[in-house]
């Protein structure tokens, strides 16, 4: 009988997730710590959750590392970024309800004027006034993944248009290279987009521009998918709005623009950040180590940009 799979993992309730599936061998260690002994034996890692660029240097304490594990859909940090030989696999399909929720929040935040409606409780004024709704609405969704297609069936009870948008066109999805055409007919742009070289920047001032006035730009993705100085402009102009989980640079700098900016509604990148997310992610984490312990490549493995 074959040695179990060390894995080490840097949350308890992971290990505790992971020790159910059989062949594995959790060991819990501390992000800001050396790593336990078992690293030395260890193949698998499940990487810090929302780590930085510094966090791939870890795999240097694991010589016999062959897989990757994340807890995010995110995998930028670690593309291109492992040795020969070693896998990555993401947490695609863990945050895709909480982020969809949160787009569909937002949505209604601004469309019912929360924000300005919490600001004169602040000041102990009765703002009364009548608002926008959500019903009737055109919402454009680029990115026709998990988070995409769960945004758009938590939309659907709202009586609003809907349009998928994926990289390539296919029954049901919008290709990218349909986007100017398709972004003047919607009253807002939802970006759920991995960040690769494609779409870094892919907002920029030609596609705010393309965007019919009053529009609302909705960003759960990456912050560098948007060009922030593109869009601090059309900002200041009051021509859009928008509302943003990330931001580009993040955590967002004091004194920064896009805090003052108007028409913008700003939540510090908690769009998957639930009482649940990490019992999902390691839930999803532990499927892909289920089929790596079997010989078979993780469902969810990373290849080329995505």
């Amino acid at each position: 009988m074959s040695s179990p799979v060390t894995v080490l993992v840097p949350h308890t309730v992971g290990a505790e997730i992971l020790s159910g599936v059989d062949g594995l061998e959790p060991v819990v260690y501390d992000p800001e710590k050396p790593l336990p002994d078992e690293a030395a034996h260890a193949r698998v890692l499940v990487a810090p959750f929302l780590a930085g660029s510094d966090a791939v240097g870890i795999i240097e304490q694991v010589p016999n590392l062959e897989l990757v594990q994340l807890l995010t859909a995110g995998a930028e940090t670690w593309i291109g970024r492992l040795p020969e030989g070693v896998g990555l696999s993401d947490g695609r399909g863990a945050h895709g309800g909480a982020t969809a929720e949160w787009v569909v929040s937002v949505l209604l935040a601004v469309y019912r004027h929360l924000d300005r409606f919490v600001r004169a409780q602040d000041r102990g004024e009765w703002d009364y006034h009548q608002t926008e709704e959500l019903a009737g609405k055109k919402i454009l969704i680029v990115g026709a993944g998990d988070v995409g297609q769960k945004t758009r069936a938590r939309l659907e009870p709202f009586e609003v248009e809907t349009a998928l948008v994926g990289r390539t066109a296919r029954d049901g999805v919008h290709g990218w290279d349909e986007l100017p055409a398709l972004l003047p007919q919607y009253d807002a742009t939802v970006l759920i987009v991995p960040l690769t070289d494609e779409t870094r920047g892919m907002v920029d001032a030609g596609f705010l521009a393309a965007m019919p006035d009053g529009a609302l730009l909705v960003n759960g993705a990456r912050g560098p998918v948007v060009d922030t100085d593109a869009l601090v402009a059309e900002l200041t102009s009051g021509r859009i709005r928008a509302a943003v989980d990330v931001t580009d640079p993040e955590p967002l700098p004091a004194g920064h623009p896009l805090w003052s900016a108007p028409g913008l509604l700003l939540t510090p990148h908690v769009g998957g950040s639930v009482p649940l997310a990490m019992r999902r992610a390691y839930g999803v984490a532990a499927e892909q180590l289920a089929a790596f312990v079997r010989g078979e490549e993780p469902p969810n493995l990373v290849t080329g940009a995505y």
